[in-house]
């Protein structure tokens, strides 16, 4: 296994590069981070909600939600921590966003699938529990029409697994530097100096098992789901630092391939902070013309 490979997969794959302090409440909207106990998974799941700027004044208003994934090596706070939530308060503010939730949950490194050993089912808790459990929980608006998903580098592999394998559910779906591989790297399990990125793999087996992996991938679910209806955005940097910017080309192949409408783009930069907020608004205004909403004035 060469070592950029290795590299992609032992980074943290999160955007560290700027310093903000957290914040939980702005001029416009405000966050609650809390938790949630799953039965599925067997213990209490933490999340954050940025509720838009008129969320509590309109007490009968009811709004779109968009669930947004985090990286590896983060957590809930991503937006939060990362100065996402500054990005967000400057959009309402300039008038460039329609008003929705952001809801990020904490995933931990399972990639957002169920693991190949049946025992970490994270796509069947997002699916039957976190889901249902936010919208009961705040005033969203029902139906796939008024329900997105998104992510960066782990997080943009999980919201594209997650959209193609059920697009069902939602209206559309974003990656930023989605974690797209293409194939299985070559991990050797007798050998003990990739005992760390054996753990990071774990998901998908012990040793990675080459066919689940591909079962999973969203490359290749996007050969075959029925995708008509589904919004798709994704962008990577052309030089990022893990060759991301390889499977999302592919990605793009087999969607044109089939004739899905999508929007990608490769842009100047790498796997970092920078990187993604600078291409943040451009994504969360996607997912803003889909839910049909007008940046209030």
């Amino acid at each position: 296994m060469n070592n950029r490979w290795r590299a992609a997969l032992l980074a943290v794959f999160a955007f560290v590069g700027l310093a903000f302090a957290p914040l939980a409440h702005g001029a416009l909207g405000r966050i609650e981070c809390r938790s949630m106990r799953s039965v599925i998974l067997r213990h209490a799941v933490r999340y954050c909600a940025i509720l838009p700027p008129s969320y509590d004044a309109s007490k009968a208003r009811r709004y779109p939600v968009l669930y947004f994934l985090h990286g590896l090596g983060e957590n809930e706070q991503m937006l939060v921590s990362s100065g996402g939530w500054n990005l967000i308060e400057d959009l309402w503010e300039q008038h460039q966003l329609g008003e929705f939730l952001i809801v990020t949950p904490d995933a931990d490194t399972s990639f957002y699938i169920n693991s190949r050993d049946g025992r970490e089912r994270y796509e069947d808790f997002f699916i039957r529990e976190f889901l249902p459990f936010i919208e009961r929980t705040y005033r969203t608006r029902p139906g796939r029409h008024y329900r997105g998903i998104g992510g960066i580098s782990m997080g943009g592999y999980g919201a594209l697994h997650l959209a193609f394998r059920h697009p069902n559910l939602f209206a559309s779906v974003s990656a930023s530097s989605a974690a797209l591989l293409g194939k299985l790297p070559d991990v050797k399990f007798s050998n003990p100096r990739q005992s760390r990125l054996l753990r990071v793999l774990a998901v998908f087996g012990t040793p990675p098992n080459p066919a689940f992996w591909r079962r999973n991938d969203p490359i290749t679910l996007a050969r075959t789901a029925h995708l008509e209806g589904l919004k798709i955005y994704f962008d990577c940097g052309e030089q990022d630092d893990y060759g991301f910017e390889k499977g999302a080309r592919e990605l793009h192949d087999v969607l044109a391939s089939r004739g899905i409408p999508h929007e990608f783009h490769l842009y100047p930069g790498g796997h970092d902070w920078r990187y993604f907020a600078a291409h943040l608004p451009a994504a969360l205004e996607f997912h803003s013309r889909s839910f049909g909403l007008r940046p209030s004035k």
